[in-house]
């Protein structure tokens, strides 16, 4: 059986990003059977339909299309902007879904974690994205949840998760997504 390719987006730029950091050790608790990989959505250009309509989209628009359609599932890990998604990560969903019918989204399975620094633990820019993913059609796991709430103390000075409860849950999250990937796509062949 082949790997199931997972695509991690990260929804910060920032180097030393919570979200970024969480993704990491999401990643090192990835069954053998799931090849994980971060998308870099830095220099994708923000969507402007005109430029599909004229058939004249940018590079990045169609090297992130290109790319993102050799994933079988997809795990988002967002900080909170404003109770909200990042605009970075707003613009992937855009730029994702777009010319209309040819949506990289569509059908593939996804999971949400929200990271904050704040005890709220994101909660806003979690269910902000449920709603994105609900019209693009990205089954999305419902249970467990995942909401990393104080992630300033969560880290050490490398950036590994040392909280042994959040990496229980991350974990318990962890087994359930790929036993939800699995279920929503059982064969990529």
């Amino acid at each position: 059986m082949k790997k199931k390719k997972i695509a991690v987006i990260v929804g910060s730029l920032r180097k030393e990003a919570f979200s970024r950091k969480t993704a990491k050790a999401l990643m090192k608790m990835a069954t053998a059977s799931f090849e994980m990989e971060e998308v870099k959505l830095g220099e994708l250009l923000i969507y402007n339909q005109d430029l599909d309509d004229e058939g004249k989209p940018p590079a990045s628009w169609t090297t992130f299309r290109k790319l993102m359609k050799k994933f079988d599932g997809f795990l988002f890990v967002t900080p909170e902007y404003n109770r909200s998604v990042p605009g970075l990560l707003k613009n992937a969903l855009d730029v994702g879904s777009r010319p209309y019918g040819e949506s990289i989204w569509d059908g593939k399975p996804g999971a949400i974690v929200s990271t904050s620094p704040g005890r709220l633990s994101g909660f806003g820019a979690n269910h902000h994205l449920r709603q994105s993913m609900v019209f693009l059609n990205v089954p999305t796991m419902q249970q467990p949840e995942a909401y990393v709430g104080n992630a300033a103390i969560l880290f050490d000075e490398k950036g590994d998760l040392i909280d042994e409860n959040t990496q229980k849950i991350l974990q318990i999250f962890m087994d359930s997504f790929v036993s939800w990937v699995n279920k929503i796509a059982p064969d990529n062949n």
